[in-house]
């Protein structure tokens, strides 16, 4: 990587710091509809379908701008389009406050939503600055700002209480201005950019940016970002509701108990990076997806009520998830989300080292489309059954469908790169195929 010749470690870890920084700031306005959503609900009386919309308006505007912020960041490059992104959206956020009525909320949410466009503005601008084998930790410690949401959950319900939603949103724009322009201050134009414009050149056009998109490969990467990310993101703003719903706590309290699901989802990311260069990508989305899927059972398993007829009379019993088992279960789901959220994006820049912010943007959009459409699922679901937890149902089902397509993907690659796999001699243990005779007689020659 000649653009990084020259490049020294202070100057990497700084971009590393401001990048990461200024990315939990908008993770934290992106999901702020999780706290003063629940408040909004209760004063327009909405029904759950209608508060999974507003909850979830924020994350299509978020997921859908990752594609043209990923080629103007390629374009123009990640300091730039950062800082301005920051600035658009405290106005938004800002603007918030004034709102009154249900239509207006959703078309606010639209703006407050470009926060999570800067999602892919940083995997571009942060995988710049770093070489190969260093991207995938230096992805993961940025990815970590997912921890924005656990801030949110954490400070956002006291926020709630103390000022009222409206000047919680004016608290908000506040503090991502402030963090814009000292992001723009302080940091500097990523080594490629720079090393573009040094030669005169221009950047990638937005049509050779998105010609990886025909490959299906970066399809089913969006797939797992689907569930890895947009289930996180969706789960984030939904379980204080779901808190409060199902188990009748304080919306101070259920948001805590949020933020204990976010808070490991997010920096454990980090941890999630350095493994997938230790041990590849794969074996990690394969540990994320089969963990989760034990989660996601013992989560989406309802309260029931059993009658036993035993020899003496009935035996009545009731399976129920305690309070402290869904906070457990959901660190724990948490946990290894993390670490397939940084396993997904180690696999681009290895793929397509080129055509980082065109890709990433796509997996990001459809990653961050869960987060949109998964919260009107649940609301949904939630009316049509009356199940708390069919939400859960719905994510393990993702998921199940996730694991196997990967499966299957990679023991297609397997067999093209090996075709004697696919032998049908190969299929079963050869002791079984032939008599002990002939196989000890083929095994001595």
């Amino acid at each position: 990587m000649k653009h990084l010749e020259g490049v020294t470690r202070p100057q990497q870890y700084r971009a590393l710091t401001l990048s990461t920084l200024a990315f939990t700031t908008c993770f934290a306005v992106w999901t702020i509809f999780s706290i003063i959503g629940v408040q909004i609900q209760q004063d327009l009386g909405l029904n759950e379908t209608q508060f999974g919309i507003l909850v979830a308006t924020p994350i299509l505007t978020g997921s859908i701008s990752r594609i043209f912020l990923g080629i103007w960041t390629e374009q123009f490059g990640g300091r730039r389009v950062f800082s301005l992104l920051m600035l658009i959206t405290a106005a938004c956020v800002f603007m918030l406050s004034y709102v009154e009525s249900y239509a207006m909320f959703l078309v606010a949410a639209l703006g407050v939503g470009l926060a999570g466009g800067s999602f892919i503005v940083g995997i571009a601008y942060t995988s710049y600055w770093f070489e190969k084998e260093k991207q995938g930790t230096a992805l993961g410690i940025f990815g970590a700002g997912n921890a924005g949401a656990a801030v949110t959950n954490f400070a956002a319900p006291f926020l709630l209480l103390a000022l009222g939603w409206e000047q919680t949103a004016v608290v908000y724009a506040i503090v991502l201005t402030v963090i814009a322009v000292g992001f723009w201050v302080f940091s500097k134009e990523d080594p490629l950019t720079r090393s573009r414009r040094g030669q005169g050149g221009k950047g990638t056009s937005a049509r050779e940016q998105l010609e990886p998109l025909k490959h299906l490969q970066v399809w089913r990467f969006a797939l797992y970002y689907f569930f890895v990310f947009g289930a996180f993101v969706a789960l984030a703003s939904y379980l204080p509701r779901y808190y409060v719903g199902a188990y009748g706590v304080s919306i101070a309290v259920a948001g805590s108990l949020a933020a204990l699901y976010t808070l490991p989802a997010s920096v454990f990311r980090a941890l999630g990076g350095w493994m997938s260069d230790r041990y590849g990508a794969r074996s990690i989305m394969y540990l994320t997806f089969i963990a989760s899927l034990g989660c996601l059972f013992l989560l989406a398993y309802p309260e029931t009520s059993y009658v036993v007829h035993g020899k003496e009379g009935e035996i009545a019993f009731t399976l129920a998830m305690p309070l402290w088992g869904v906070v457990v279960l959901t660190v724990l789901l948490g946990f290894f989300m993390s670490l397939g959220k940084a396993a997904v994006y180690k696999h681009i820049p290895v793929y397509y080292p080129e055509n980082v912010g065109s890709v990433g943007g796509l997996v990001g959009m459809i990653g961050g489309l869960g987060g949109f459409f998964l919260p009107i699922v649940f609301g949904i679901v939630l009316d049509l059954t009356g199940i708390w937890t069919s939400s859960y149902m719905v994510i393990f089902v993702l998921v199940a469908v996730s694991l196997t397509w990967m499966h299957g993907a990679i023991r297609r690659m397997e067999r093209k790169t090996v075709p004697e796999l696919g032998d049908e001699r190969y299929r079963y243990l050869p002791e079984l195929q032939e008599p002990a005779e002939q196989y000890a007689a083929r095994k001595r020659t």
